[in-house]
């Protein structure tokens, strides 16, 4: 397997940049240790300013993942020099740190955590780790030296204490109605305890979706003083696996809040269709998985083993990022994940009081893609992945991670949206 350097450059950096037709041009790697980039949170910072927080290394588990930080002070034109968060510089130099996300306190301390790896391969190196975190009063110019954040034992995990649990967070955390920080989670499903894989894919790792509130981030405490209260494991959301149904594939859940205060929550799984869940009490307690229809009694929306964001607009409704295939995309298998993550789609989506699903979409229409080129160090081709979105001032921007390699911006506008119809009762 290749491993990064110049070799990993295009030809024509800015024909492939262009490719998906950014608003937005965040970071281009230079070819030194850095054409792997992803899992890309974009947010506001304390001061008004975006910020941004994503995973670089030389490609996805070369072993030198690192979290890196961003700012913009002009609404996202022009980005200053990214600053390193934790993890190596550069392959061989310690222990990655992978999936960094962010939390604001109300003081303006910038909390980052990430999943650290401890040199104990569970189920795969780069979800094997601890919750680890430092933090910033300054804007990211000065950080607290990195700790691990206390994570109980779950069912889930390996017998063996020593070995550290399988998690990510992936997408940015919310206010709950209490005002706290919520977020879901991956759980991969320690090798020792889990369901054993119908056939050797990683895409046949057990996988479960769970949650999490941080309770007291907003008195700005030590990393190892913060408190989570985490949902209990016999309440975690379970999917079926295509091929066989007690083995559970949910991972990535992406939540929004409806006009009634339920919590609904989109999955990735390895059924092809996209499943989602509710919650009536703030997170507390959440309805067992179903799929994802257009409408009522509609058709399910098709989507291959890959992240399904949705995200609420300015003006309310939602929009879900997909990829509109079931695997099976241009003669591949579902496995093949390398092969099937593109085009990306948009499906609009409008709250519907009293429906049994409480959010009806739109036909799928294509946002972007990079015509198959691929990129970087593992040649990828997927688009629209491990994303963000944000709202202001009347502009709804989804940050993305094109190829893993560039980050870029593009706008959902109301033009692009106009002939995207949701049915109504």
């Amino acid at each position: 397997m290749p491993g990064g350097g110049t070799a990993a450059m295009p030809d024509d950096i800015d024909r492939e940049l262009a490719r998906s037709d950014p608003d937005y041009v965040v970071y281009v790697p230079t070819g030194d240790h850095d054409t792997g980039n992803e899992h890309f949170l974009v947010t506001d910072a304390p001061d008004g300013a975006l910020m941004a927080v994503w995973t670089q290394s030389s490609y996805e588990g070369a072993g030198d993942h690192r979290i890196m930080m961003a700012r913009s002070e002009d609404e996202g034109r022009s980005w200053g020099e990214p600053i390193h968060v934790a993890g190596p510089r550069r392959p061989g130099q310690g222990h990655m740190a992978s999936w960094g996300f962010p939390l604001t306190s109300t003081s303006g301390r910038i909390y980052v955590f990430w999943n650290q790896y401890q040199g104990i391969d569970d189920v795969v190196h780069q979800h094997t780790g601890t919750m680890d975190c430092r933090y910033s009063d300054d804007l990211g110019e000065n950080w607290s030296e990195p700790r691990t954040v206390p994570m109980p034992r779950s069912a889930y995990d390996h017998p063996d204490p020593s070995v550290p649990s399988n998690w990510i967070v992936w997408q940015l955390p919310f206010r709950d109605l209490q005002g706290l920080w919520f977020t879901g989670f991956s759980r991969w499903v320690s090798k020792a305890v889990r369901t054993p894989p119908h056939k050797e894919s990683w895409t046949a790792g057990e996988t479960v979706v769970q949650f999490m509130r941080f309770t007291n981030v907003d008195d700005d405490p030590e990393p190892e003083e913060i408190q989570i209260e985490w949902s209990p494991d016999d309440e975690a959301l379970r999917v079926p696996h295509y091929d066989k149904p007690e083995l559970s594939i949910a991972q990535e859940p992406g939540i929004v809040r409806l006009p009634d205060d339920r919590l609904f929550c989109t999955m990735r799984t390895m059924s092809g269709f996209i499943w989602y869940s509710l919650s009536g009490d703030d997170g507390e307690s959440w309805c067992g998985p179903r799929p994802l229809l257009r409408r009522d009694h509609g058709l399910p929306i098709l989507q291959p083993l890959c992240c399904c964001p949705i995200y609420r607009l300015v003006d309310g409704r939602y929009v879900l990022l997909h990829h509109n295939n079931d695997g099976h995309f241009q003669g591949c298998e579902r496995e093949e994940t390398g092969k099937n993550r593109r085009p990306a789609f948009i499906a609009l989506g409008e709250f519907r009081p009293g429906a049994e699903q409480p959010i009806w979409f739109s036909r799928s229409k294509q946002l972007m893609d990079n015509q198959g080129s691929g990129l970087g160090p593992l040649s990828r081709i997927d688009i629209g992945v491990y994303p963000s979105l944000t709202t202001r001032d009347g502009e709804n921007v989804l940050w993305h991670p094109d190829r893993k390699f560039f980050l870029v911006g593009k706008r959902i506008t109301d033009e692009f949206l106009a002939d995207l119809h949701v049915p109504s009762r």
